[in-house]
């Protein structure tokens, strides 16, 4: 089989999961892409990302570019010659990025899309009281969370679930579909389905806009 080079790209402790996962699995990923250290504390100290962290422990490189349209990024992502890009709590992508790899870029997103395309969905499954919720993998296109699915998976919330422990439920099984869905990819054994097809009407589409702090008081 065929094992696919990869160019992993995330920054908090949801994708971290998914890279642990790709590596034990055997995957080729050849760089790490996050992004750059912050000033955080009283100190302001220079922070490392949670996958700068893991990644300082493996024997991988990391770029951490300021501009994600910087020419010098971009060459050094064609350099690493990748089969494919795979995307996990990163920025929005410009198209002369999610175009570099012949086989794609892929996105996991902690919803069933299409309902709750944005950067809180779960947040969102939460606060509107839903009973089910999940993960999917897509390819990304122009428009954000929008691309054909690959695949996805369904993830029970309990009454006693909080965004917290949601979280880390999708979050591990995340991972295990990222990689589900590379699998699939390199032994040529996946189809990707519009999301048009799973839209009744664009009216009743469930958002996850960025939480405000007016949506964030408790009343």
């Amino acid at each position: 089989m065929y094992i696919m080079r990869i160019v992993f790209m995330g920054t908090p402790q949801f994708a971290v999961e998914s890279l642990k996962e790709l590596i034990n699995s055997g995957n080729d990923i050849c760089a790490i892409v996050t992004s750059p250290d912050k000033p955080a504390g009283r100190g302001l100290k220079l922070k490392e990302s949670e996958v700068k962290q893991f990644a300082n422990s493996i024997n991988i490189p990391v770029l951490q570019p300021v501009s994600l349209k910087d020419n010098n990024f971009i060459e050094q992502l064609k350099s690493f010659d990748a089969d494919i890009f795979v995307v996990v709590a990163f920025r929005m992508l410009p198209e002369t990025i999610w175009q570099i790899p012949p086989k794609g870029t892929i996105n996991l997103h902690a919803s069933l899309l299409p309902n709750y395309r944005g950067a809180a969905p779960i947040n969102w499954a939460i606060i509107n009281g839903e009973k089910i919720t999940g993960v999917t993998t897509f390819f990304i296109e122009k428009e954000i969370d929008t691309g054909n699915i690959l695949d996805f998976e369904e993830v029970e919330i309990l009454e006693k679930d909080n965004a917290g422990n949601l979280h880390d439920k999708l979050m591990i099984t995340g991972a295990k579909l990222l990689t589900k869905t590379i699998n699939s990819i390199e032994n040529s054994d996946v189809e990707s389905i519009s999301q048009k097809q799973f839209i009744i009407s664009e009216k009743t589409l469930k958002t996850a806009p960025k939480l405000s702090r007016e949506i964030c008081k408790i009343n």
